[in-house]
């Protein structure tokens, strides 16, 4: 294990311990998971469980990028995502029509 893993072990179990803060940014880091040669990952357990997916939800993926490459993978719930682009565009919509 280099220098950089065991860094970075310590800062995520501060993480984990420290108390909410309602001004601190809501991002954290979860889990590790591996790419395998299907391009395939696995969701761990208590991650769904946390988040309340379940075999059949849909999880729409959103990328952001930061001079012109992916720099971060987001995934949101079909009908999250839905409700978010309805919330938006509804008023528009009702504007124009």
């Amino acid at each position: 294990m280099g220098i950089g893993m065991g860094m970075a072990r310590d800062s995520r179990k501060a993480a984990r311990e420290a108390p909410p803060d309602e001004g601190a940014c809501c991002c954290s880091v979860e889990a590790v998971v591996s790419v395998d040669e299907r391009g395939q990952m696995v969701l761990p357990k208590d991650i769904r469980e946390k988040a309340g997916i379940k075999p059949g939800d849909k999880l729409a993926i959103v990328t952001m990028k930061q001079g012109g490459e992916v720099c971060c993978v987001s995934m949101i719930r079909v009908e999250a995502l839905a409700g978010m682009v309805k919330g938006m565009l509804g008023p528009v919509m009702k504007e124009i029509f």
